[in-house]
Parts: structure tokens; sequence; C-alpha cells
């Protein structure tokens, strides 16, 4: 019996464990890059934070190990399908953590089945390519950083129209929010005396988020 076979699985094969170890080196950076100096920096969402470097790290594994299956096409298109359908039972997604989620599976895929037909300089060039255009969109184009939270507001008699100033400088002191761009009217609950509002606002990196509480909470009676 082959000391390189243990229950019909090479036990160890150095080439393609060296190119494995490359290979996630690079995915880990390019999304180290991506999640936690583009992402991270503008939103301080640290459950996402985590949440995108396990899922790439797990898509990439996949992949690479799955890569001689011979649907390997199909399996990589339908990771896409599955992660482009998640929906949290008590936390939707919004489309910017969206698209950041199908970035990193993309790139994840890219960087794991990657084949001997396609070189090292076409792999990298489409990682910084990759890079290049997310900082373009997050650092030099979108200058002003809008994050956007739902927040459950007990004073409906600000929520009219004319009172709009009023209901900003209300939630300015309570919230600590210094710029908030617009405010969107949710679900109001007249029994409760209490309404949903999706409060858009500019954040610098060192003020802290406001923990999505109605969003954790919406729908609560719903399928």
């Amino acid at each position: 019996m082959d000391i390189k076979y243990l229950l019909s699985i090479v036990l160890i094969n150095q080439k393609g464990f060296l190119d494995m170890i490359w290979r996630f080196a690079l995915n880990m950076g390019v999304i180290m890059i991506l999640i936690r100096w583009l992402y991270y920096s503008g939103t301080r969402r640290k459950d996402y934070l985590f949440t995108y470097i396990l899922i790439s790290s797990i898509v990439f594994l996949l992949c690479y190990l799955l890569e001689n299956v011979t649907l390997q096409v199909g399996f990589a298109l339908g990771l896409f399908a599955i992660f482009g359908i998640i929906r949290y039972r008590t936390n939707a997604i919004s489309i910017k953590e969206m698209t950041y989620l199908f970035l990193i599976i993309g790139v994840s895929v890219i960087n794991s089945l990657a084949d001997t037909k396609t070189n090292i300089t076409e792999v990298l060039f489409s990682n910084l390519v990759i890079i290049l255009i997310t900082f373009s969109l997050e650092k030099i184009w979108l200058l002003k950083n809008e994050n956007e939270k739902t927040i459950v507001y007990d004073k409906l008699d600000l929520i009219k129209p004319e009172r709009y100033e009023d209901l900003v400088k209300d939630i300015q002191e309570r919230t600590g929010i210094k710029k908030i761009n617009k405010i969107g009217i949710g679900k109001i609950d007249f029994t409760r005396n209490v309404c949903n509002l999706k409060v858009y606002y500019e954040i610098p990196g060192n003020q802290l988020n406001i923990n999505d509480s109605a969003e954790n909470n919406k729908d609560d009676g719903d399928d």
C-alpha cells in the first residue's frame, strides 16, 4: 500500500498543497483589502465583517477542493444563487451589503477555480481591477459615506411634513448623529404610539453606529 494514500484519498501532494496555500493567501489578502479596509472603515459593521470573511473562506475552500467535479461551473453559479437569495429572518440585508456579499463570493470563486489555462498575471490583474473599482467607488466618487438605520420612534406628532425640521433636530439630539440627509417613515403603530423611521445619515469613522433595533424586531408577526 502506497503511504501517500489513505482511504483512497491522497495523503499529501506537495505541489497541490502549495498551490492551495498561495491561492488562499492571495484571496484572503484581497478580501481583507475589500472588507476590512474599504467596507469596514466606512460602516463599522463588525457583524458583516465577521460574516464576509468566513463566507469568503468557505466558498474558496469549497470551490478549490471540488474543482475537479464535473459540474464545477454549475456548482460555482449555484453558490451565487444560494447566497444571493439569503434573507436573515430578523435582519434584512441592504443593497450595499448584498453587493459586497456578491463581490466576495466572486473573488473567492475566481481565485479558487482559475486553472492551468489561466496564468498568474490574469488572476492578479482580475483581483487588482476589483480592488481599484471598489476603492474608486468607496473613497473617490462616493466621498459622502451615507449609512441608513431603522429606528423605533415614539413621537408621532413630529412625523408630520410641516414638522420635519423638528423631527431631524430631535433625532440628532437623542442619537448624537450630526448629519442627517433624509428620513423615511415606515410602519406606524397607533396602538403603541410608535413608528419605524429609516434615517439616512453621514457618519465619520470614529462615530458609533446605531443598532438596528427596529430591523431586528420588524415583521415579527409575518412569515
